[in-house]
């Protein structure tokens, strides 16, 4: 007769990625009372969700989390979400363990544990990403950021999709407009802001200041170019009618080594073309606005002062 340790090896044959329903443990000769027994604490297993077990004593993975919800939605779930976002690649997603899973309409799981089942009369299409069915990109991501109501959260996942991309401003869109209306305002008015190629959280507050600044408005990330075509850079924000460029500069993107000398290349090329330039790290808009203003006005006035060097502007091709 076999042992327990002998039926092992044929149980994680048996389990999904060390996952597996009490149920089918029974079936394969493990009685129930023994699943409890090795369950509690100090044993080898551990209880996931109401009636699914994993074949160990550590710390579940997340793959182990989102395969214990696919088998309590019984076949039935699609993984959305911050958790779908993840294995789609991004990396601005707010932490967390939970597995968010859409399920039919007429469906009427629970959402035990770390499980939040979420029930639709517009189940997407299966994309099967790694093994795991999962929604489409901009269902999942807007299935998790309509729970958020950080904006710059929202702002920066947002922007990583669409630049990464993994889906366009269109599908995004799109979504909005078909998908659950719960929670979509804040989306819905970042989305409008990602209409004028905003790129970053950063430019989202420094435009907040060059409204309190008084200045004319800008236009974001145009190309900038000489009088013979010649590219001189791809400005956060410009006012073209002084030739005034302004940069968020984060020591993230801009100072390491070889980001660094691009950096300075693209400032020689802004004095080479006659361009007023100020230069911002994103910190100094939260911990400095009045200074960051000042610059800005100090730096207008100078420009206004100077005749218009001959340069030129192109708009890049919205994603």
């Amino acid at each position: 007769m076999k042992t327990n340790l002998d039926l092992e090896p044929c149980l994680r044959q048996h389990s999904s990625h060390g996952v597996i329903r009490v149920v089918k443990l029974d079936e394969l000769g493990v009685h129930s009372r023994t699943t409890y027994r090795r369950c509690q604490p100090g044993g080898p297993w551990t209880y996931l969700l109401p009636g699914i077990v994993l074949l160990s004593n550590s710390r579940p993975t997340a793959r182990q989390r989102i395969e214990a919800a696919l088998l309590h939605a019984r076949g039935a779930g699609l993984l959305t979400g911050f958790e779908a976002a993840r294995r789609f690649g991004l990396r601005n997603v707010p932490t967390g363990n939970e597995v968010h899973l859409l399920v039919p309409a007429d469906c009427q799981f629970r959402s035990p544990g770390f499980v939040l089942i979420e029930r639709t009369t517009h189940v997407p299409q299966r994309r099967d990403v790694g093994g795991v069915p999962t929604a489409p990109p901009a269902r999942a991501i807007l299935d998790g950021v309509r729970r958020l109501r950080d904006r710059d959260a929202v702002t920066a996942l947002l922007i990583e999709a669409r630049q990464s991309g993994l889906c366009s401003l269109a599908e995004l869109s799109a979504e909005l407009q078909t998908g659950s209306r719960r929670g979509t305002a804040l989306p819905r008015a970042v989305l409008k802001s990602l209409a004028d190629d905003l790129r970053s959280v950063a430019e989202a507050h420094a435009g907040k200041l060059w409204r309190r600044a008084g200045l004319p408005p800008p236009s974001r990330n145009p190309v900038l170019l000489h009088a013979d075509g010649r590219y001189i850079a791809t400005p956060d924000l410009w006012w073209d009618e002084v030739a005034l460029a302004w940069e968020i500069d984060s020591f993230e993107h801009h100072f390491r080594r070889h980001d660094y000398a691009a950096t300075l290349e693209r400032n020689a090329r802004y004095a080479g073309a006659g361009v007023i330039l100020v230069q911002t790290v994103p910190s100094r808009l939260k911990r400095a606005p009045d200074a960051v203003i000042n610059d800005l006005r100090a730096a207008y006035d100078i420009a206004r002062t100077r005749p218009r060097p001959p340069l030129q502007t192109r708009r890049p091709p919205l994603v």
